[in-house]
């Protein structure tokens, strides 16, 4: 037998009843939103791993979509903190197998507590276990309680391991709580709550070409109209591929020229090259200052110089942040 390293198998994305559930059956399961995948998500994750390897078997995720707040307000504006494809590379990155991603439609939400515990844990997935947090409830009107669960487990011969409440520093380690940290564009005590940068991805899209003519090209991302980060400056770290490029960038709505629609202008440092059209992934590390109104382009070009400064002084102190990324 070869003694040379096996690849990792690869991370298994597997959406309601597919054929390919079948790789995830028989594993232990995380249950959860997992908006975000911050510290309390991956106490859960871990919970799940630990049981995972006791019993040989394979740990997954188990996950819905859309966010089951959207379902139920759909009037209520929700700052997702990872859409699912950042969520699910999120997932892919902590050791897990893979991931169940299921429709959270007026199907499921009608569907009672013990039905979801026969129809999905047991027959779908046929689960060596379960981890939840402290929190979680499922089933028609959430009636499905951790203890219920664990009862529930019991009865049909797997174990569940409930995650109590983490806090940081007197912070509840929660989605609300990340989401207020961004919304005060205090990205360094959403990182530490996440346990990584908060991050956005999407295709580089073309702007007005200003900031070429005043020296400091972007590459310009649209960011989902429900984002909530407070708009300003900031110190970021972008990922193109596995490369990681240090810049600085604007969030906002560039009140000097047009005060538009808000979108995210990143200039990266030392870098050359076509992005239109590419995804990258951008991490932010640090606030630099709010967003203001400049009274001449060259009062602007200074700040802007000032602020490539603040950010390279910024991103000089956490040299290797960026959130873990899996390949899906």
């Amino acid at each position: 037998m070869s003694n040379e390293p096996q690849p990792a198998s690869p991370f298994v994305v597997a959406r309601d009843d597919a054929a390919n559930i079948a790789a995830l059956r028989g594993a232990v399961v995380a249950i959860g939103n997992f908006d975000g995948v911050h510290r309390g998500h991956r106490a859960v994750i871990g919970a799940a791993l630990t049981r995972a390897r006791k019993l040989g078997r394979p740990a997954a995720a188990l996950t819905f979509e859309p966010h089951p707040r959207a379902f139920f307000r759909p009037q209520d504006p929700l700052f997702r903190l990872s859409d699912e494809r950042a969520k699910l590379r999120l997932l892919a990155a902590t050791g897990l197998a893979g991931a169940l991603v299921m429709t959270f439609d007026a199907a499921l939400a009608s569907t009672s507590a013990e039905d979801f515990i026969r129809r999905v844990l047991v027959e779908r997935l046929s689960i060596g276990g379960a981890a939840i947090g402290f929190d979680f409830h499922f089933g028609k009107n959430r009636v499905g309680s951790p203890d219920f669960l664990s009862a529930e487990g019991a009865r049909h011969g797997f174990a569940v391991d409930i995650v109590a409440p983490l806090e940081d520093e007197g912070r509840p380690v929660s989605s609300g709580s990340v989401r207020s940290a961004l919304a005060a564009g205090k990205v360094v005590e959403a990182a530490e709550l996440l346990g990584a940068p908060w991050f956005v991805s999407g295709p580089v899209i073309h702007g007005e070409k200003r900031g070429r003519a005043l020296g400091f090209p972007t590459a310009n991302l649209r960011l989902d109209p429900q984002c909530a980060l407070k708009q300003g400056i900031y110190a970021v770290r972008v990922g193109i591929g596995a490369r990681r490029i240090d810049g600085v960038a604007s969030f906002g709505r560039r009140p000097t020229f047009d005060n538009g629609a808000p979108l995210l202008e990143v200039f990266l440092f030392d870098f050359e090259g076509d992005l239109y059209g590419k995804d990258i992934d951008v991490a932010f590390i640090a606030w630099i200052r709010h967003e203001e109104k400049f009274t001449t382009v060259e009062a602007l070009t200074r700040q802007m110089t000032a602020d490539s400064a603040r950010a390279r002084e910024a991103l000089a102190r956490y040299p290797d942040a960026f959130p873990l990324l899996g390949e899906i």
